[in-house]
């Protein structure tokens, strides 16, 4: 799981980031609500955690931001204000949960959790079962895979990475990202197994495959 931290106290954000990498989840953390929204921007993520009161854009407007542009990520505010009134506030700018500090870190996990798994849920119940980009099909129900009409015949991890390009088309991917959501744990970091698959995914999906474009020192992107 990829998670946004949005922290400007220090040592929370360090005792937050340090307990969810425990669990094998990826945390890229920022103090401000600007670095916020390029972060959000700039990479795809599975749960925000955003603290209400920080330095410049506070945590209630960077949340409005974010659903200004059609942001489905599920967003989690972590806040010392926990009266009614801020809860209700923070639920009607669009956050999907509210946790109060301090707070028990058995329950952050419980919640990130489960607003993952709703999240997940209402995209799978969204998706269609074949994806088309291109000349490029993917069938999601029989794992079929075609361009120009031919069939591809890809391995399970080819066709994982296919599927991760497909639905983050024109977003930039790292390597780290893709290494988290292929392979999971299992791999070290600085292996080059990601830049390995993406060529012979490349070559295997013929004239589709220039359409995966290197980023240098940064990853992929799908255009």
């Amino acid at each position: 799981m990829n998670i946004l931290l949005v922290e400007d106290e220090v040592r929370v954000a360090d005792f937050i980031r340090r307990g969810l990498g425990a669990e094998g989840w990826s945390v890229d953390h920022v103090a401000g609500g600007e670095e916020a929204l390029e972060q959000a921007k700039a990479n795809v993520y599975d749960v925000i955690l955003l603290d209400l009161m920080l330095p410049g854009i506070q945590g209630l407007d960077v949340c409005r931001k974010l659903r200004a542009r059609k942001s489905k990520t599920p967003i989690l505010m972590l806040t010392a204000l926990d009266s009614p009134e801020e809860k209700v506030k923070g639920l009607k700018t669009g956050a999907d949960d509210y946790l109060p500090k301090p707070f028990e870190f058995d329950e952050l996990i419980a919640r990130v959790e489960a607003l993952h798994r709703r999240a997940n849920c209402y995209a799978k119940e969204a998706d269609d079962t074949v994806i088309t980009s291109g000349t490029l099909t993917f069938d999601k129900s029989s794992l079929q895979i075609a361009v120009a009409g031919q069939t591809v015949d890809l391995s399970k991890k080819e066709r994982d990475l296919l599927l991760l390009f497909l639905t983050n088309q024109g977003r930039v991917l790292s390597r780290e990202r893709i290494l988290n959501a292929v392979w999971s744990m299992n791999e070290d970091p600085l292996t080059n197994v990601v830049d390995v698959y993406v060529g012979r995914l490349r070559r295997k999906i013929g004239c589709e495959g220039e359409r995966i474009v290197t980023l240098r020192n940064v990853g992929y992107r799908m255009t």
